[in-house]
């Protein structure tokens, strides 16, 4: 079964997870430093938070899936659709490896659609993946920076994430 996701940037990350462990009536599955997800399963939704260095509210959406071909079957309806996306094989990011497809609504809202493939002990792809500029995993690194630093455990040179 699919899963809903959502990743919001925060100021204050103790508040948040104390919040959200409220709302919620569950502990984080995953804490870090700078990050907390919650697993829930009624309604069934992968809920992220993290101080990136970004501005507060929602970072992205998105659909986890269970499957490679439920991934493909989403990116090949969004082809179909004419709606350009960004595949992204074996990204580093999240604390996770994953497979991942972008792409963006008419609004400029990020959509990700991904399959998780096992742990990270990193957020993102490692020291050469948006370290310099504090990025989070969602489609955003400039195509000159890719060129010179493409971030080789996160996502292919020529994809539009970190």
């Amino acid at each position: 079964m699919n899963r809903f996701h959502v990743h919001l940037n925060v100021a204050d990350l103790s508040a948040s997870i104390r919040f959200y462990t409220a709302l919620f009536a569950s502990e984080p599955a995953v804490l870090k430093d700078d990050y907390a997800k919650w697993m829930l399963e009624d309604p069934r939704v992968n809920f992220a938070i993290s101080s990136r260095d970004r501005a507060s509210g929602v970072d992205h959406l998105g659909f986890q899936v269970e499957s490679e071909s439920m991934l493909a079957a989403l990116g090949e309806r969004l082809d179909a659709a004419g709606v350009a996306s960004q595949p992204e094989t074996g990204a580093i990011c999240c604390y996770a490896r994953s497979d991942k497809v972008w792409v963006e609504d008419p609004q400029g809202v990020k959509w990700e659609s991904f399959r998780t493939l096992g742990e990270a002990t990193t957020y993102n792809g490692g020291a050469r993946a948006c370290a310099t500029d504090g990025s989070s995993c969602s489609p955003d690194m400039p195509a000159e920076r890719r060129a010179v630093e493409p971030p080789a455990s996160c996502c292919a040179p020529d994809s539009n994430c970190c």
